[in-house]
C-alpha cells in the first residue's frame, strides 16, 4: 500500500525552526518529539535563519504592491502557458533521451523549489529506487557515542581495532558498519599515511604555513577545529579559537548543527576578545573552513589563511589535544542531556582550563596567564 505523503503547515514549520534554533534540545531530540526526520528540522531552521532578515527590511505600501501586481498579472499569465508547452515539449524529449542510470544522475536532492518527487516525475524514473538518505538508528547512536570515547582514548586505532574493542564492549558489529558510522561521525585514525583525504577540488587550496615556524608570541598564530560530542539523544558540534602559542581558548560555540554560521560567530569573539586578529590563522579542510564565508571572514580580519597539509595529522595537534581532555575529564563523566546542560558545563570546564589549569610546557603557567601576562604577578613570581 502506498503511504500517503505528510505536509505540514506554515505554523507548524516555524515553531519547529524556533525550537531548533533556541539551541536548547538536539536536533533528533526536536525530530523524535515532533515525530519527523531530523533532515527537515535541519533544512526549516536553515531556511529561518535565512529568512529572518526579510522580517525587517522595509515594505512597499499595499497600494503599490497592487499596481506592481496587476502590472506583472498579464506578463505573468503569458509565461505562464509559455512554459506550460515548453514544459511538455522538454518532458518528452528527457524521458527518452539515455539510459535510466543517466536520468537519476540527474536528480538535484537539494533543490530549492523541485522536490524529488517532481523531478523524478519529470524524468521519467522511479522515485522509490533512489538511493535513501541515511537514518541512524538508537543503537547505531549508542555505538557512536563508544567509537568516539575509544577514539578519544585511541586516536590511533582503525576500523580494524575499533571493532575489537567494541565487541569486547558487548557489540555485535562488523568492520564495514563501524567504517560507516566513522565516516558519518567524520573519525579517522590519526596515522601518518598516503591520502589520509581528498580535498575539495572546488574550493581554493591554501598552504600550511606553520611548517618550520616557532611561535614564541601570543596572537601570532591563531587555530580552529570542530569536534563531534555524542548525547543522549541525538548530538551536538563544537568549535574553538585557540590561540597556538599559549594554548588560551579564545572563544567557543555549540550547535545543533554543523553549519559555518557557529563557527563565524565563535571567529568575531574571538578577534574581539583578542583586540586584533592573528597574523596566520589555521584549520584544516573541512567543508566549514573551506567555505567562502569562513575565508573572507579570516580575511578581512587581515589574517593569513592556512590550512593543514595533505597526510599531516600533526598541524592541528594542540586543539585535538584539547578536544580530549574535555571529553575525558567533562563530557564524557557528566553525561549532559541537553544542549543547554551541555553549554553550562563546557563554560565551567574551559574556564577553569584557562584560569586555573597549569601546563608543564609553559612552565607550570595557565594558558591565559601566558597569553596575557600581568607583569605584578611574573615580579612576585
Amino acid at each position: 500500500m502506498k503511504r500517503k505523503r505528510r505536509t505540514h503547515s506554515a505554523e507548524f514549520k516555524a515553531r519547529v525552526a524556533l525550537e531548533a534554533l533556541k539551541g536548547i534540545k538536539t536536533i533528533n531530540q526536536i525530530a523524535q518529539d515532533e515525530g519527523i526526520h531530523p533532515v527537515q528540522v535541519s533544512q526549516w531552521k536553515k531556511e529561518l535563519q535565512e529568512r529572518l532578515p526579510e522580517v525587517f527590511a522595509s515594505a512597499k505600501s499595499g497600494r503599490d504592491e497592487k499596481e506592481k501586481s496587476e502590472r506583472n498579472l498579464s506578463r505573468i499569465e503569458r509565461k505562464v502557458g509559455q512554459l506550460v508547452i515548453e514544459k511538455e515539449f522538454l518532458g518528452k524529449k528527457v524521458r527518452g533521451a539515455g539510459d535510466r542510470s543517466q536520468r537519476k544522475a540527474m536528480i538535484e536532492k537539494n533543490h530549492p523549489q523541485l522536490s524529488i518527487r517532481k523531478q523524478s516525475a519529470m524524468l521519467g524514473i522511479n522515485r522509490n529506487r533512489l538511493e535513501t538518505a541515511e537514518r541512524i538508528s538508537e543503537e547505531d547512536r549508542a555505538i557512536m557515542r563508544a567509537l568516539d570515547e575509544l577514539h578519544v582514548r585511541w586516536p590511533v586505532y582503525g576500523a580494524r581495532k575499533l571493532v575489537v574493542e567494541l565487541r569486547k564492549r558487548g557489540w555485535k558489529v562488523g568492520r564495514k558498519r563501524v567504517r560507516q558510522l566513522m565516516r558519518i561521525m567524520g573519525l579517522a585514525a590519526v596515522v601518518p599515511k598516503p591520502r589520509t583525504s581528498v580535498p575539495d577540488k572546488n574550493h581554493r587550496k591554501y598552504p600550511y604555513l606553520l611548517r618550520d615556524r616557532e611561535v614564541t608570541t601570543p596572537d601570532e598564530v591563531g587555530c580552529a577545529d570542530i569536534t563531534y560530542i555524542p548525547m543522549g539523544r541525538g548530538f551536538a558540534y563544537l568549535v574553538a579559537i585557540m590561540d597556538w602559542h599559549s594554548r588560551a581558548v579564545l572563544s567557543w560555540r555549540i550547535s545543533n548543527t554543523a553549519d559555518t554560521r557557529f563557527c563565524l560567530e565563535a571567529l568575531g569573539e574571538a578577534v574581539k576578545v583578542a583586540g586584533r586578529a592573528p597574523d596566520i590563522f589555521n584549520n584544516d579542510q573541512g567543508c566549514q573552513f573551506t567555505s567562502r564565508e569562513w575565508v573572507a571572514a579570516v580575511e578581512e580580519t587581515g589574517a593569513r589563511v592556512s590550512m593543514d597539509g595533505k597526510g599531516r595529522w600533526m598541524d592541528n595537534i594542540f586543539i585535538e589535544r584539547l578536544w580530549r581532555s574535555l571529553k575525558c575529564e567533562d563530557i564524557y563523566l557528566k553525561d549532559y542531556c541537553n544542549l543547554v546542560e551541555l553549554e553550562a558545563g563546557v563554560s565551567r570546564w574551559i574556564t577553569d582550563y584557562n584560569r586555573e589549569r597549569i601546563h608543564q610546557h609553559h612552565d607550570y603557567a595557565t594558558p591565559w596567564s601566558v597569553y596575557r601576562p600581568q607583569p605584578g604577578l611574573a615580579e612576585a613570581a
